[in-house]
């Protein structure tokens, strides 16, 4: 699953991972696949896009999946659109591979 790699970089905000969401879901999963022509990892929420609900329960999502408090994670692009940039902090560009191929195994 070295897939995920290509969506995961690491810049000034630390690690920022590209994500393809979905709102909605009849359940929320992260990861929930790779899309190979975004270069995108596809997130899942129950939450409807509706008042800024799926951008927090995609906070919490990717915050519980990589085990980062959800002060450490942020939306930085894509805040009303289906393609979000979401920023780690305190994570390797590694650790966050690493922790995306463990919950997907």
């Amino acid at each position: 699953m070295e897939q995920y790699t290509d969506a995961v970089v690491e810049n000034s905000y630390g690690v920022v991972i590209a994500l393809d969401v979905t709102a909605g879901a009849k359940r929320s999963s992260f990861p929930a696949g790779y899309n190979e022509w975004r270069k995108s990892i596809r997130c899942q929420v129950a939450a409807p896009a509706v008042g800024g609900k799926a951008n927090r329960a995609i906070i919490d999502l990717v915050a519980g999946t990589l085990g980062v408090p959800r002060a450490d994670v942020s939306i930085i692009s894509g805040h009303t659109s289906s393609s979000k940039a979401v920023a780690i902090a305190g994570l390797s560009k590694s650790g966050v591979v690493a922790c995306l191929n463990a919950a997907s195994a």
